[in-house]
């Protein structure tokens, strides 16, 4: 199985131990910069369970190695910069394996996204204050830079409760003031997936989303679990589990996801919210499972998904790949994309005043998928 350490991981991997006198087999991909590291929470957590445990820590080659692959493979402009330590995860476990399972679906079915428990906050302590204040208040939060917040952030720590200390504080603060003047929980979804706001594509439109249309989805009668259908319905089929096949499948590795069996679907949907959400946190079923194998202290750490150092190799390893698929004639000619805005993303990103890694990841994959098929003599698409 591929062991990240968190509850989901942990969980199925412990319940596979349970049923195998052997050790069971465990893979996981590290990483030099400590922040995005999940190899020593892994590490523990397999050692806990006592499974036979392979890490690898990432270096800038491996990076290198994966990079001009991904256009190819993926044969899309996907762009969830997972995608890379997923190949190298698979690549490792291939081998000495040819079946992994995998963690994946549990954040759906069982409620572990921070927006699942963020959005009814919101709605609580805002639902009486005007739009129009909320508003002012956006654009109080966005007249300072990310960069600014994170110093006011870091000198306030102390004085922060444990589970209010946390990195990229003005970052999060700036994606809040996004949302917190949307108030429908639609549009407030789509603000929080979303990065091209306005789109940068030239004569481009919204992709459709069945989430836009209410007439698709059943009356739940409860904002929170028609986020976790949409969810359920887009995200995880077109990105999380297109990117572990694709993934996967390019290593000969198959991977078999296990939380997204109908039957846990199915049970997980009959649930009410408050067996989900307890404690101030997701999942509480799967953490009150994890728990009979697990000691808590091993697995409750602040979400932080399957992240990759984007924006620390942006800036360093991938700096010339990146310029040069981000060349302002190159742009210009290729006739998709304005390249103004992308241009101040780029500028912002090397300077340090914002992270925009997710808004340049997905031009650079669209960008890297058009030379790719250019290379080949596929003609390029009509339009977005």
């Amino acid at each position: 199985a591929f062991l990240s350490g968190g509850v989901d991981s942990s969980t199925v991997v412990a319940m596979m131990q349970a049923q195998d006198s052997r050790p069971v087999r465990t893979f996981t991909i590290g990483f030099d910069d400590p922040t995005f590291d999940e190899a020593g929470p892994a590490r523990a957590v397999a050692q806990h369970i006592g499974t036979q445990h392979t890490e690898i820590v990432a270096s800038d080659g491996d990076l290198r190695s994966v990079l001009p692959r991904l256009a190819e493979i993926f044969d899309e402009p996907f762009s969830d910069s997972s995608q890379i330590p997923t190949m190298l995860v698979s690549e490792l476990a291939r081998r000495d394996v040819t079946v992994c399972l995998s963690g994946d679906g549990g954040d759906e079915v069982f409620g572990g996204y921070n927006r699942y428990l963020w959005f009814p906050e919101l709605q609580a302590r805002l639902g009486g204050v005007p739009r129009s204040v909320q508003a002012l208040g956006a654009g109080l939060v966005r007249s300072l830079p990310p960069r600014t917040w994170d110093g006011i952030g870091a000198a306030l720590q102390p004085l922060l409760p444990r589970r209010m200390r946390q990195v990229d504080v003005g970052e999060r603060l700036h994606r809040l003031a996004n949302v917190l003047p949307v108030g429908d929980p639609r549009a407030m979804r789509d603000r929080i997936l979303g990065f091209w706001t306005p789109t940068a594509a030239i004569g481009g439109t919204a992709g459709t989303d069945p989430w836009n249309d209410p007439g698709l989805w059943p009356p739940l009668g409860d904002d929170v679990r028609a986020m976790m259908a949409a969810d359920a319905a887009t995200y995880l089929p077109d990105d999380l589990l297109t990117k572990v096949d694709r993934a996967s499948m390019h290593a000969s590795l198959e991977v078999r996801v296990p939380l997204i069996d109908h039957r846990v679907v199915e049970f997980a949907a009959t649930l009410p919210s408050a067996h989900l959400f307890a404690d101030g946190g997701g999942k509480a079923v799967l953490r009150a499972v994890l728990d009979r194998y697990v000691p808590p202290a091993l697995t409750r750490r602040p979400k932080w998904g399957f992240q990759v150092p984007i924006r620390v190799w942006l800036r360093g390893a991938l700096r010339d790949w990146a310029e040069d698929l981000l060349d302002v004639r190159r742009l210009r000619e290729d006739g998709y994309f304005d390249p103004a805005p992308i241009r101040r993303a780029w500028q912002d990103h090397l300077s340090g005043r914002a992270n925009r890694q997710h808004h340049l990841w997905a031009i650079l994959m669209f960008q890297a998928w058009l030379s790719q098929r250019r290379a080949n003599g596929v003609p390029a698409p009509r339009g977005l």
